[in-house]
């Protein structure tokens, strides 16, 4: 599967740029465009394609055209059942006509953030889709991974996805990258994680032996926050971590832990003060017996 959109549609994570577009090995769109048995041409440079007998398929797949509305989706979701009596649907809608259909609920009766719907999607998959008439891209990868998904830029800008790797260096060459698990792309909202929407996706980039940026990987930016000990304290240093929820409780435990530590002293004190009234109490009867 191929799927290449001009520049003016959407415009990838700037992470994408680090490497050079194109190489002296790529092709052009047309000819890629050529090599496919089949395709959905949208005109000013915007396509769809595929093949049915390729072998960079290795889950089921599905296409979809509905009302101007075109998905190509890679994969499976094992609760299909379950969303298409959500949202209405008979039984012999396939995950690309599902996609679709949960696309156009998203975007005219019901509007709400993209991950909201994602996040209902149970099982492996991958989908790109393309909305004609509002020249809206909506690509999203399950969080596990599950479906091969890459992405990139050709020599003139356009953006481009692939189930196939080898197809898209040969069309974007060294700029290009595995589009990040539990992640979507939506024209518009740029790159989000449905996952931890929160929270920013960050391409970091990777580079050879020679110090050469090579590849991008794409991650969500967790918030760190700043955790001071009395190692770090005496070398001026600061370490970060992740914020967990096992850190929001521990400052209680240490709280409880300085509590017992304490208490055992106070128990021998009180020993020692019990000890030494029993000697003056002996010693005023030895001198109450001594004038008698």
């Amino acid at each position: 599967m191929l799927a290449v959109f001009e520049k003016s549609i959407a415009s990838p994570s700037e992470e994408v740029r680090f490497p050079p577009m194109g190489s002296e090995n790529s092709i052009s769109k047309e000819q890629i465009f050529k090599s496919f048995k089949y395709s959905f041409n949208f005109g000013n440079g915007n396509f769809m394609a595929f093949s049915p007998d390729d072998n960079s398929y290795s889950k089921p797949w599905s296409l979809a055209g509905i009302q101007d509305v075109f998905c190509f989706f890679i994969g499976t979701l094992r609760n299909l059942d379950v969303l298409r009596s959500k949202y209405g649907l008979q039984k012999n809608v396939s995950e690309s006509m599902f996609v679709s259909e949960a696309y156009q609920v998203l975007r005219d009766r019901a509007p709400s953030p993209p991950h909201k719907i994602i996040r209902d999607f149970k099982g492996h998959f991958a989908f790109v889709l393309f909305d004609q008439n509002s020249h809206t891209i909506f690509v999203a990868r399950d969080s596990n991974g599950g479906v091969d998904l890459q992405w990139g830029l050709a020599s003139d800008g356009s953006l481009v996805f692939s189930s196939d790797s080898n197809m898209i260096k040969e069309a974007c060459g060294k700029s290009c990258a595995t589009f990040p698990s539990g992640c979507l792309f939506k024209t518009g909202n740029g790159l989000t994680s449905f996952d931890y929407p929160l929270y920013k996706v960050r391409g970091k980039a990777q580079k050879d032996g020679a110090g050469n940026i090579c590849g991008v990987v794409f991650e969500v930016n967790f918030p760190t926050i700043p955790r001071t000990g009395s190692a770090s304290t005496s070398t001026d240093a600061t370490a970060t971590d992740v914020v967990t929820e096992e850190d929001k409780t521990q400052p209680d435990k240490d709280v409880d832990a300085e509590e017992d530590e304490s208490q055992p002293d106070e128990y021998i004190d009180t020993e020692e003060d019990e000890s030494q009234l029993n000697e003056d109490v002996e010693t005023e009867e030895d001198e109450d017996e001594d004038e008698a």
